[in-house]
Formats: C-alpha cells, sequence, structure tokens
C-alpha cells in the first residue's frame, strides 16, 4: 500500500510486553499491566490509556442495553436485520481483545509456549462463560439455582471472545509477518490478510452453500394447542432451500442444532420480537406465530464465530499500527484510512443484498461494526493519549482496568440484586425501580 501519512525520518527503538485481553481481570494481571508501555521520545514510558477507556466504554455500553435495552427498544439487539446501539457492543469487545493481542505477542521467544498460554486463557475464558450464564447465580425472583446440563447453553459472549482470542493469537504468534515498512502497512501483514480472505471464504461457503432440510423440535415452553407428545408440543419448521438468510432456515441454526444440539442454544432469540412472530408485551407468543418463533437459536453460534474471529484480527491490524507507527499522526492516519475502507465495502456488500446481521455475523455487519470499533478508539486515542483528557475519560478507564470484574458481577445480576436489597419503607421503593418507573419509562 502507498503511503497515506506523512513520513517520518526518526526511528525509534521500542519495548512492548504483555496487556491484559478485554475480559482479563486486571487485578490478575498486574504484572502483565505494568509492562503495558511504549517508550516515548525522551525515553519516558507511559499507558496507552484509551485502551482502557475503549474496553471502558465497551462494559458501559453492555451495561446500557442490558438494563435500559427492555424499556428503550431503539438501543436493543435489532430483531434480525439492522443495527442498533446494542449491536455495535460484541464487536468492540472483539475489536479490543485484538488490539491488546498485538501488543502481547509482538516479541515471542518460545511459540510453543506463547501457543500454551493462549490456549490456556482461551480455556478459562470459555468455561468462565459457560459457568456464568449455566444458573449458578441467576435465581433473582425464585430459589431455583443450579445447573441442567441438558439445557445448559454452550456458548456466548465470554465464549465467542475465547473463540477469536485464540484465532487471532494463534495468527499472531505463528503467521509469518515482512519486516515492518511504513511505506506498506497493510502489505507487512499479508498473510494475516490472507487468512481472514480464508475464513470468509469458509463462512460463505456454509452459509450459502449448505442446504437446510425441513426440521422438528420440541417445545416444553408452548401453550400451543399444535400436535401433542408426552405433553410438549412439536413443531416442525419448513425450509428446504439453500443460501437462505432468514431466522428460520438459515445454515448457521442448522450447523448449532447439529453439533450442539438444539436444548443447548439460546431459548429467548431476539428474532421473537419480529412482527411476525405477534408476541405480546408479556412475552409471550401466540399460536398464530410461526413455528420458527417458537424454536432456540444461537446468537453467539459456531459458524458466526468465524467472522467473529476475522473482527478480532482485524483489531490486530490496528494494534500492528498502534506499535510499529511512532507519531499520532501516522497512527491515526493509517487508522482513519482503514476504518473508512472497511466502512465502504461493508456498505457496499449491504446494498449488493448482504444484510447487516449481527446474529449471523454477516461479512457486512462485520466490517461496518468493526469500522464503527476503528473510529471511535480513533476518537478515543486523540482525545485521552493526543490531548491529555485522561482525568475526563477516568471512569471509563477504571472500568477498562476491571473489565472482568465488572462483566461478572453484571451478568451473575449480583449488583442487581445488591441495589434491590435496599429500598425505603417498601420493597418495590428501591432504587432500580424508582430509575425505571421515572426516568426511563418517560
Amino acid at each position: 500500500m502507498s503511503s497515506v501519512c506523512s513520513k517520518s525520518n526518526l526511528n525509534f527503538r521500542r519495548k512492548i510486553a504483555e496487556v491484559q485481553p478485554l475480559l482479563n481481570d486486571h487485578q490478575e494481571h498486574d504484572e502483565e499491566s505494568q509492562q503495558q508501555q511504549i517508550v516515548a521520545e525522551n525515553n519516558s514510558s507511559r499507558r496507552i490509556a484509551s485502551l482502557d477507556v475503549f474496553r471502558g466504554l465497551s462494559i458501559f455500553l453492555m451495561v446500557l442495553v442490558d438494563y435500559a435495552g427492555s424499556s428503550l427498544p431503539v438501543i436493543a439487539h435489532a430483531p434480525w436485520n439492522g443495527l442498533h446501539l446494542a449491536d455495535f457492543v460484541m464487536p468492540m469487545f472483539l475489536f479490543a481483545a485484538g488490539v491488546s493481542l498485538t501488543i502481547v505477542y509482538k516479541k515471542v521467544q518460545n511459540r510453543y509456549e506463547a501457543t500454551w498460554k493462549a490456549i490456556v486463557r482461551a480455556v478459562k475464558l470459555f468455561l468462565l462463560g459457560v459457568f456464568l450464564q449455566g444458573g449458578y447465580l441467576h435465581g433473582i425472583t425464585s430459589l431455583t439455582y443450579g445447573v441442567d446440563v441438558e439445557t445448559i447453553r454452550l456458548l456466548g459472549i465470554l465464549q465467542r471472545i475465547a473463540i477469536g482470542y485464540i484465532v487471532a493469537a494463534l495468527c499472531e504468534i505463528w503467521i509469518p509477518r515482512q519486516a515492518f515498512r511504513k511505506e506498506e502497512v497493510i502489505r507487512n501483514y499479508i498473510w494475516h490478510w490472507c487468512a481472514v480472505f480464508f475464513l470468509c471464504a469458509i463462512y460463505i461457503g456454509l452459509t450459502y452453500g449448505l442446504f437446510v432440510a425441513d426440521w422438528q423440535f420440541k417445545d416444553l415452553y408452548s401453550l400451543s394447542s399444535l400436535v401433542s407428545e408426552n405433553g410438549t408440543t412439536i413443531h416442525t419448521v419448513t425450509c428446504s432451500v439453500r443460501g437462505d438468510l432468514v431466522p428460520a432456515c438459515n445454515a448457521a441454526g442448522m450447523i448449532d442444532r447439529f453439533v450442539l444440539g438444539i436444548d443447548h442454544l439460546y431459548q429467548k432469540p431476539v428474532y421473537r420480537n419480529l412482527k411476525e412472530c405477534n408476541m405480546s408485551k408479556g412475552g409471550q407468543l401466540s399460536e398464530s406465530s410461526p413455528s420458527w418463533c417458537y424454536a432456540p437459536f444461537e446468537p453467539e453460534g459456531i459458524l458466526s464465530s468465524l467472522t467473529a474471529s476475522v473482527a478480532c484480527i482485524i483489531g490486530l491490524q490496528y494494534g500492528h499500527i498502534l506499535i510499529e507507527l511512532q507519531g499520532h499522526r501516522d497512527r491515526l492516519c493509517n487508522w482513519s484510512f482503514m476504518s473508512v475502507l472497511f466502512l465502504v465495502l461493508g456498505s457496499i456488500l449491504a446494498l449488493l443484498g448482504i444484510p447487516l446481521n449481527k446474529s449471523l455475523y454477516t461479512i457486512s455487519y462485520m466490517l461496518v461494526t468493526s469500522a464503527a470499533a476503528g473510529i471511535t478508539f480513533c476518537i478515543l486515542y486523540l482525545l485521552v493519549d493526543v490531548y491529555g483528557w485522561r482525568r475526563v475519560a477516568f471512569g471509563l478507564e477504571w472500568m477498562g482496568k476491571h473489565s472482568l470484574s465488572i462483566f461478572i458481577l453484571v451478568t451473575s445480576n449480583l449488583i442487581v440484586i445488591a441495589v434491590q436489597g435496599f429500598y425505603w419503607k417498601a420493597p418495590h421503593n428501591n432504587i432500580i425501580y424508582w430509575i425505571v418507573s421515572h426516568i426511563v419509562q418517560k
């Protein structure tokens, strides 16, 4: 790639060491955090604060859409195609993990040892995700704690980050790279882009090439009077298509049902909010709803994890620019170029018929949301690390440094339980009830 930024005559040696991934506990990795430094021109070192602020912003948005999304549908996940505020959160997680990985594995002394550490870290993150969503801490309205291994959800947010993390880490550790040349930022890591095209090719081939046959499932929770067997309701979904991207007959859902089992998928998919499903405000489906509205669907499924991993690899490229280029202007110029390029490509694909779909993590969605994450990171880097507005973003930076702890408290609902435990005279006079009734609903 020809130079899109002004050339610099200064060359500096940099010392880069490990930094925590997006959702690794800050306190558990104090030694790594202290080593995240970039040597400045006067040999004084400082932390890249904008990366922590970016993590903190991701966590803040997650909390916002989780607890306010039900009252403000405009910020909740889009039912199927389209983009709402909540649909930008997962790509931000993956982007930040990719940027951090570049710093972690820039100087690898032993590839086998680094690979083992990456695998162990990914497995821990994956198992933590299964634990948090398994039912250990979800008995908010009853005393029903525990895990039913026959219906436990196997994939989820942390699991997706773990998959993207290990794929991007293996790329960074094992894929060879050329000697860095400032004038050819993208070409320096051409083999990384080959991995991106390879993963996208597999995704496209499976999405549009697999034949999705008709399928059935048992619904234990339905009030429908359809065909019943042993107290359960049997639904039949008619497909017999290839390359369909609708909720009922897409290849991603078929792969998850076959590999994971339908009982281990997410039981309340967001596509039930589509008009076709006729869901009431109380969350009940009518008997006139299409059969697929009752079916579970995994939004963090196997096939969509391919393009989610690509989003993490894209974060790697932003990290490469961060550690290879010294000047603020050079970094911002290259980041802006890549972000605009991804945004244009994603928009073109969307216009050509590949919808922006978070549940399927389509290529157009991956490109557009990665571009949005890149632009956001550029803005934060400019404000925090260039203009020095670090005090203004102190709250977000603190959240970013303790992102995993906050994620656990929010996901397990421990924060909600704690806040609801304090009320004035009557149990419903608690802080959360007051916020919802006096602010959100207005």
